[in-house]
C-alpha cells in the first residue's frame, strides 16, 4: 500500500461521506452532549487543516489540527475508512499531524476522545504514540463520556 496524504479542501464525495460516517458513529456511541467532532462547517474554520490519505484513487482516511494558540494544537476527526482498517493508516496520518505539529513550532498537541470501548482502538493508537491523560483542555469541560490526552512536542 502506497500511502499519499494531502491537504484537503472537502468537496471530494468520497471525503465528506467518510466524515459524515464518522459524524455518524460519533452520535451513535456518545451522549449528543458529549460528541465534540467538528462537521463540515467546522472543519472549514481557517484554524483548523485537514488532511487526507489516499491509496491511488481510495480514500483511506482522514485527520485534522486545530490551532488552539500560537504553540498549542488539537487532533480533530481521526477517522480510517472501514475498509482501510488494521492497516496503519491511523499511525501514518498521527506521524503526519505529529510533524506538522513540530513544523508549526507548537510545543503541545492534545485531543480529546471518547472513554467508551467503542474507543478503546484510538486510545490505544495515541498512547502508543506518546499521548498521555490530561485534565480538559481549551473550552472542554469535566465529562465521564471523554478522554483527554496531551503530547509535549
Amino acid at each position: 500500500m502506497t500511502v499519499r496524504i494531502e491537504v484537503d479542501d472537502l468537496t471530494r464525495p468520497a471525503v465528506v461521506g467518510l466524515l459524515a460516517e464518522h459524524l455518524a458513529d460519533m452520535h451513535a456511541t456518545s451522549p449528543a452532549c458529549s460528541v465534540h467532532a467538528l462537521d463540515l462547517t467546522g472543519l472549514r474554520d481557517p484554524a483548523v487543516t485537514v488532511w487526507t490519505a489516499w491509496d491511488g484513487d481510495t480514500l483511506l482516511g482522514c485527520a485534522a489540527l486545530k490551532r488552539l494558540s500560537a504553540d498549542h494544537g488539537e487532533v480533530k476527526s481521526m477517522r480510517t475508512a472501514s475498509a482501510a482498517r488494521g492497516r496503519g493508516v491511523g499511525a501514518t496520518l498521527l506521524a503526519h499531524l505529529l510533524a506538522e505539529a513540530r513544523r508549526r513550532g507548537w510545543t503541545r498537541l492534545s485531543l480529546e476522545t471518547g472513554s467508551q470501548d467503542a474507543f478503546g482502538p484510538a486510545r490505544r493508537l495515541y498512547l502508543r504514540h506518546g499521548f498521555e491523560p490530561c485534565p480538559p483542555f481549551a473550552d472542554y469541560t469535566d465529562d465521564p463520556n471523554s478522554t483527554y490526552l496531551n503530547r509535549l512536542l
